[in-house]
């Protein structure tokens, strides 16, 4: 037997009901934790890893429906000299800081990783949104003048004439002939413009009205260091907290779906006294009963029941129970 009867102390029937129903609520708790588990660590590794999740998620050092074909009680981790209801305390309380440990790793990893995306994100945007400073250099400005400014300005492709032929227009006290084409893309051009700075709020507007767009960015080698600065240790963050989340994953989803066989396991065990009756295949129900008939020789004639309470003739009767061990969110992660 996987838990001896005779350590299980379970009590009365009422006892044994209620420690059924506080099982089954352990079981889907457990799953949930499992699962969240496996699909962030499918969603997490990086590219060069992927391949290895099969290895990522083993159980004892078995894939997954291995350690299920081959399992058997871990009486080191839950000795049979517990009661049911100390080893049901002994997973839940395990299984409440696996998922008060996730929540806390996770959202600081998420954290670090969106904090980088969103620099890298403002490196590849649009010349409307992306940061400039590794388009420009020095000395397309004027720097450190007491009176002038150097703007950088938007402008659709399709309007590249009209920029060229009107922008000392746009505002009093704009230089002709300082603009000069800093970028291209597909559909958009980046050009500067020198200006008085008091004029430069005047020449942002009527900029506007025309759809060409005047950036907010003024050259500074130290910002852009700076910035560089920022983005590399962004990055050097979230290498350094990725091989020990991973770990961490490794190690607490082998836990985590340990504990839930586990609890399976007691459920079989309280089932086989409570409620021995429930539906499968056809032909591994002939495989079962032929090797556990014996053990209630009623099963093989449904029609005749014995003396079994008539509260446990909801179903089929079989010699035996048993609970799905259901491996398919493996599956359902990598079609993510």
């Amino acid at each position: 037997a996987v838990v001896s009867t005779q350590s299980t102390g379970v009590g009365t029937l009422d006892a044994l009901m209620s420690m059924s129903d506080d099982l089954a609520k352990l079981d889907g708790y457990t799953e949930q934790v499992m699962v969240k588990l496996y699909n962030y660590l499918a969603h997490t590794l990086e590219e060069d890893d992927l391949l290895k999740l099969p290895d990522f998620t083993k159980v004892n050092n078995k894939d997954l429906k291995s350690y299920c074909y081959t399992y058997i009680w871990d009486v080191a981790k839950f000795p049979t000299k517990l009661s049911i209801k100390e080893i049901h305390d002994i997973i839940a309380k395990n299984m409440t800081k696996i998922e008060k440990d996730f929540k806390s790793k996770s959202t600081t990893f998420n954290n670090l990783k969106t904090n980088l995306i969103q620099h890298q994100k403002k490196e590849t945007g649009n010349l409307v949104t992306r940061n400039l400073a590794a388009l420009v250099k020095e000395e397309d400005f004027v720097n450190e003048s007491e009176y002038l400014v150097t703007a950088c300005v938007v402008v659709p492709k399709n309007q590249a004439k009209e920029w060229e032929n009107s922008y000392w227009k746009l505002a009093d006290f704009v230089v002709p002939h300082s603009s000069e084409l800093i970028y291209e893309e597909a559909d958009q051009l980046l050009y500067t413009a020198t200006m008085f700075k008091k004029t430069l709020e005047a020449f942002k507007h009527n900029a506007r009205e025309r759809k060409f767009i005047v950036r907010d960015f003024t050259f500074s080698r130290t910002v852009i260091e700076q910035q560089k600065l920022e983005v590399t240790n962004m990055e050097r963050a979230k290498n350094k907290a990725y091989p020990p989340l991973i770990k961490w994953l490794k190690g607490n989803f082998s836990e985590a779906f340990l504990n839930w066989t586990h609890v399976k396991a007691l459920r079989l065990f309280m089932t086989a006294i409570l409620e021995p009756n429930k539906k499968s295949e056809k032909k591994l129900r002939e495989k079962l009963t032929s090797l556990y008939g014996n053990l209630d020789k009623n099963a093989a004639d449904s029609t005749d029941l014995g003396d079994i309470p008539a509260m446990f003739l909801t179903g089929d009767y079989y010699p035996y129970v048993y609970f799905d061990v259901n491996t398919a969110f493996v599956d359902n992660a990598r079609e993510f």
